[in-house]
Order: structure tokens, then C-alpha cells, then sequence
């Protein structure tokens, strides 16, 4: 089972334009991030797919992989999906990896690899128990049902009228897909659940594809503005 990291990576962004490239205690955000997934032992390959010259040739002075890839991909799964057609070599799974995790732990990498050991599996993600109850209503934060095997029944924004003696999760942004899996989900159009929740993993289950639910004790932290940034710094300074 031969499985590429793709991290997906555009300069252009409307609350921190440049952020891939923002410093962080003396490396770029990317450079970071591509460090990170080289020790995941699980991944022959990692690659930067971007659309900005900035980028490509930043990720490649520091020794990294990089591709140019098109301005008009509207998701970072289009993104992945135009590196695994573009190559020669041949991967069976593809990882779609945030490109604002700076210290994105290589064991959740490794561990989404792993939920393809079952050949039923055609995507892959994980998800964090929810100690906080804030996140319940965060619109931001994404929530993920699965049923007893681990298997996604559905993604929403908002978790209404919550329990107690239930147990909720957060859905983390990593995706594993086969790779003829990938190729096929970018064909499909959106669906009205996607576009209703703004969550393009809903096309997917709308489609009845199946995908593994991991759960992780670990939850990254992201960048979303440079005040991000400066919290990374006081915690890893």
C-alpha cells in the first residue's frame, strides 16, 4: 500500500494573505508543516501542490517537493487530484494534509494510513472527543457521527439539542482516499447537503461512499490569522 502526502497550499487567502509563507520561530508555516509529515513513517512521497510561484519556489529552495497546479480548483481534493494525475508514478492512497497545521502530529498521518488495511475503506479522516462544550455551536468546528464500526453517518456544523450521556466529535481535516477513489469524487457534482452545511465530505456520503472514521486524543493547532501565529510562538517558543 503506497501512499502520497499532498499538502495543498494557496498564497491568496481573505483573513491572512501569505500565510503558508508566515514565519514561525525561524522556518515558513509550509516548510514547518512538510518537516512534520517526513516523519510519518507511512508516506513514500510528499508534494506541495500551489498555485503561487512564491510558494513553489520556497518549498523547493528549502529541499521540498512542490508542483504547480491550476488557480481554478475550488477545494484542496481537486488540488490532490490534478498531483496524482500529473505523475508518473502510480500511488494507491493519497493524503489531503492541511497546509495550517504547522506541528501537525505524523502519527495521525500514519494512523489514516492505516485505516486502509480494510479494502471496504474508501476515504479516510479522524476525528477528537469534544471535552469542550462550546464547540457543540462553533460553526467552525465541523462534527463528525459515526456508528459503532466507525463508520461516517454524517458531518454537520451545529449539534442541536445535545446530551450529556452522549459522547460528540470533532471532525479533524485530514482525508485519506484510494486514488481511483479521488478521481471519482471530483466528478461529482455538489450535492444540496454540501452546499446546505458547506462540507464537501457530504458529497461524498451523499454518493454512498464510505469513509473510516479514526479517533485521535490529539488536536492540532491551525492558523487561521496571524494572531494564530503569535499564540503558536508563545506555546513552541
Amino acid at each position: 500500500m503506497k501512499a502520497i502526502g499532498i499538502i495543498p497550499t494557496r498564497y491568496a487567502s481573505s483573513r491572512f494573505p501569505g500565510k503558508p509563507l508566515a514565519d514561525i520561530l525561524g522556518k515558513s508555516m509550509i516548510q514547518r508543516v512538510y518537516e512534520q509529515c517526513k516523519k510519518a513513517s507511512s508516506l513514500s512521497t510528499i508534494i506541495v501542490a500551489t498555485d503561487d510561484d512564491r510558494i513553489f519556489n520556497h518549498v523547493m529552495n528549502f529541499g521540498g517537493q512542490a508542483l504547480m497546479t491550476a488557480t481554478t480548483h475550488l477545494s484542496g481534493t481537486d488540488r490532490c487530484n490534478e498531483v496524482i494525475q500529473s505523475l508518473e508514478e502510480k500511488y494507491s492512497i493519497a493524503i489531503n494534509i492541511q497546509g495550517d497545521e504547522p506541528y501537525i502530529n505524523p502519527k495521525q498521518i500514519d494512523q489514516v494510513v492505516s485505516l486502509f488495511s480494510s479494502n471496504e475503506v474508501s476515504i479516510a479522516t479522524l476525528a477528537i472527543k469534544i471535552e469542550n462544550e462550546n464547540i457543540m455551536t462553533d460553526i467552525n468546528s465541523p462534527k463528525v457521527i459515526f456508528d459503532t464500526n466507525g463508520i461516517a453517518l454524517n458531518f454537520c456544523r451545529i449539534s442541536t439539542n445535545p446530551k450529556k450521556e452522549k459522547t460528540y466529535f470533532k471532525h479533524i481535516g485530514i482525508y485519506g482516499y484510494r486514488t481511483k477513489i479521488l478521481t471519482e469524487i471530483c466528478k461529482l457534482p455538489p450535492s444540496k447537503n454540501e452546499i446546505s452545511e458547506r462540507l464537501e465530505q457530504l458529497r461524498w456520503l451523499d454518493n454512498n461512499y464510505l469513509i473510516k472514521v479514526g479517533t485521535t486524543t490529539h488536536e492540532g493547532i491551525s492558523v487561521d490569522t496571524p494572531e494564530d501565529i503569535e499564540k503558536i510562538k508563545a506555546q513552541m517558543g
